[in-house]
């Protein structure tokens, strides 16, 4: 034994067997030692045959110091950017006892309903939240992104209108061109394979045709504008094509929701109700729609039951229309989908309530109107005439230049473009964030201000749409405001659940079980926590070298020449694996292939990913033991050889 190597590595910590079990293990199961075990149960044709080039094992205090380190490398900047991103402060009470407790962040998915009734009911929170401010009676819990939700209405109402639709397919999405850019992005992605074809273009100018099946708005818009929609919608539903939104669930505190106005469904990102940014993610996406829809809905649904002796009692309803059973007929390929961000934004409505929620909404817009005051006395011209949180300031491509040197030299971050400047505010600013901010344009332009006046009597927003309905009403939101009451709520719920905390969840191998609580701080350290996806690269070189070193060790464990990082769930993941198998095949002229050859054993995600894909899923026999028939698969390979694509096997 090496009495100067570190003890208390992080993998004798976390990963594997104590010495004293190992032996006894092995005794059970026939086999007199671990080499054994694997030359018994592993072929050699697929033994790997060499050492991973990998660094040595460190401890965990050596992690996160290594993680600090990182963290530095990040500047840490003021963020005004928006585009779907916005600062938060996420309550003390809800980052110790949900995001850093095991009692919570080590639960599986709740297929057990009576082991899983505390986090049943805080899904059920975030669909009730979800449900109240967009004014539609029913949400799910929830989805990955803002994009993705986006899509997954897409491909509903696609899905929809075709199943009614006789004739030729309906295959035209409109999508307002001040839609968020990374949602457009992913829209393409996803409607390619099925061709969809995606027409982005001013929503004032949309033309109904007799393939357009639905369309896409965003309220606020990308800009920071609140439009009126009400006559387009109309238009749009006297003539049956699908009207989703994207909007923001804080703005709707003050915003008539999209519900009231016409909209079929309505999708977003879950992010500034008490989530960092954290560059991007995660964060918990949200669908809500109408009634008529709730079994094409994607994702997680929970609701409201009875036990065997009577009492209430929640679980995951309508499960038959999910993927896990529906297989490559399934709705979605989506699984729980960042349910612990869907927790936490629920646990953020229940201890701020309705008057919480719309004094920060409040607070956020007044800031808004008393910046655009001033900034106007300064001689900029403030272009959207109704806004939330955003302001869009034009002049030509010097001045803008000009502002982000400034901007840059006070560590400020604002969006900019050819021509404009845009500046989004948030939870996190008061007037002392006003009066740096005002200093920029200031400094900028040449002049000084003096931030005085009276605040604004009144909204900004004209009032055909400001919200007139109250939201919130169940009495969970209006119970739990002081830490103590919120402390005992969590814990309450906690209290019903199975965790990690209680006992090995032998259940799933697509879930990770733990996070350690090493590997769990360093997300909340600002350092990472609070960064914009938007910033400028040369401020997020921490992230970068996270990047470049887990792109690197995966590669080499899988034995693949590069790794994408961007799926963030396993679905995603299999998804994305599939559509550059296509795109293989495309750059070879070869665009015919489109049949998967997908194990019956193979969990429903594969299937409904593939179908998502545009390819034709072929099943392939597995024997009692649930190991794939080699021979099924020899001969159906050799019988769709000219249209093969893939194959997809769980390994």
């Amino acid at each position: 034994m090496n009495k100067t190597a570190p003890f208390d590595r992080f993998a004798n910590r976390h990963i594997g067997i104590s010495e004293q079990e190992l032996p006894e293990m092995l005794s059970a199961i026939g086999v007199s030692s671990l080499d054994q075990l694997i030359d018994e149960t592993v072929p050699p044709a697929i033994r790997m045959n060499r050492e991973l080039n990998l660094p040595e094992a460190i401890t965990e205090h050596e992690l996160l110091e290594d993680l600090r380190r990182t963290g530095a490398m990040n500047r840490l900047c003021k963020s005004y950017i928006g585009m779907g991103y916005s600062g938060t402060i996420t309550p003390s009470v809800i980052l110790r006892n949900v995001f850093q407790n095991p009692g919570w962040y080590t639960q599986y998915t709740p297929y057990q309903a009576e082991i899983s009734q505390g986090r049943l009911e805080a899904l059920l929170n975030f669909q009730t939240m979800v449900s109240d401010l967009t004014g539609l009676p029913i949400a799910n819990a929830s989805l990955l992104d803002e994009g993705t939700a986006a899509a997954e209405a897409m491909h509903m109402f696609y899905g929809i209108k075709n199943k009614r639709n006789k004739g030729d397919a309906m295959n035209e999405f409109l999508v307002s061109d001040k839609v968020l850019p990374q949602t457009i992005d992913v829209l393409k992605t996803r409607a390619r394979p099925l061709d969809i074809e995606i027409i982005v273009t001013d929503w004032r100018s949309f033309e109904f045709t007799d393939k357009t099946f639905g369309l896409l708005l965003q309220y606020p818009d990308r800009e920071g504008t609140v439009e009126d929609y009400r006559a387009l919608v109309e238009k749009a539903r006297a003539q049956e094509v699908y009207v989703t939104v994207a909007t923001d669930l804080l703005s709707l505190a003050l915003l008539a929701p999209p519900g009231e106005w016409g909209a079929d469904a309505a999708v977003g990102n879950s992010q500034r109700f008490g989530i960092p940014m954290g560059y991007g993610g995660p964060h918990a996406a949200f669908f809500a729609t109408r009634e008529e829809h709730k079994r094409q809905i994607p994702g997680r649904i929970i609701g409201v039951s009875v036990d065997t002796h009577g009492k209430k009692a929640y679980r995951m309803a309508l499960q038959t229309r999910e993927q896990h059973i529906r297989r490559e007929k399934a709705t979605s390929n989506i699984c729980t989908a960042q349910a612990l961000l869907a927790v936490m934004a629920s646990m953020y409505a229940v201890y701020h309530g309705p008057k919480g929620i719309k004094a920060i909404a409040e607070r956020t817009h007044t800031l808004a109107q008393i910046l655009e005051r001033h900034l106007k006395a300064m001689g900029y011209n403030q272009a959207n005439a109704h806004y939330f949180d955003t302001l869009r300031l034009e002049m030509d491509g010097k001045m803008v230049e000009t502002v982000r040197r400034t901007a840059l030299a006070h560590e400020t971050n604002f969006f900019y473009e050819d021509n404009a400047v845009q500046v989004s505010l948030d939870e996190t600013v008061g007037m002392k964030e006003l009066e740096a901010i005002l200093a920029i344009f200031a400094e900028a332009k040449g002049t000084s201000f003096s931030l005085n006046g009276a605040e604004p009597a009144s909204h900004q927003i004209p009032e055909a749409l400001q919200r007139q309905t109250p939201f919130l009403e169940h009495i969970i939101f209006n119970s739990f405001h002081t830490e103590t009451n919120m402390m005992r709520y969590l814990k309450q719920l906690e209290n019903r659940d199975l965790s990690l905390v209680h006992s090995m969840i032998p259940l799933g191998s697509c879930t990770m079980k733990l996070n350690a609580a090493t590997e769990l701080m360093p997300v909340s350290w600002a350092a990472f926590a609070n960064l914009h996806p938007f910033v400028p690269a040369d401020q997020a070189k921490g992230y970068y070298k996270i990047f470049e070193e887990l792109e690197q060790w995966l590669s080499e464990i899988t034995g693949f020449a590069a790794c994408s990082l961007q799926p963030n769930s396993g679905a995603q993941g299999e998804y994305t694996g599939l559509m550059v198998i296509r795109a293989y095949h495309e750059s070879r002229g070869e665009t015919h292939r489109n049949v998967a050859l997908i194990p019956e054993s193979a969990h429903g995600t594969n299937p409904a990913s593939a179908v998502m894909a545009g390819m034709q899923v072929v099943v392939v026999k597995c024997d009692e033991q649930g190991d794939i028939d080699v021979d099924d698969l020899r001969a159906k390979a050799e019988n769709h050889k000219d249209k093969l694509a893939a194959l997809m096997v769980t390994y």
